[in-house]
């Protein structure tokens, strides 16, 4: 059993934070390539709040939004 957890470190700290590694190595050289990842996820929160928000407004302004307070079923 402790071969399938020494697997588990391996898999993790060997494998699959290899990017992550090269981004902290990265972070003496540039500071901003190195934060770009957390910019890339950044933008793409922006634009799907952006995205919900303007849906809703459209919703909101054709009437088709249900207002009635026993709408839902929980209420």
């Amino acid at each position: 059993m402790t071969e399938f957890f020494y697997f588990i470190e391996y898999l993790f700290v060997e494998i699959l934070f290899v990017p992550l590694d090269f981004l902290r190595a990265l972070e003496l050289e540039s500071w901003g390539l190195a934060n770009s990842i957390n910019l890339f996820f950044i933008i793409t929160i922006i634009c799907a709040l952006s995205y919900w928000t303007f849906k809703l407004i459209g919703f909101s302004k054709r009437g088709e939004e249900d207002e009635d307070p026993s709408a839902h079923s929980f209420l």
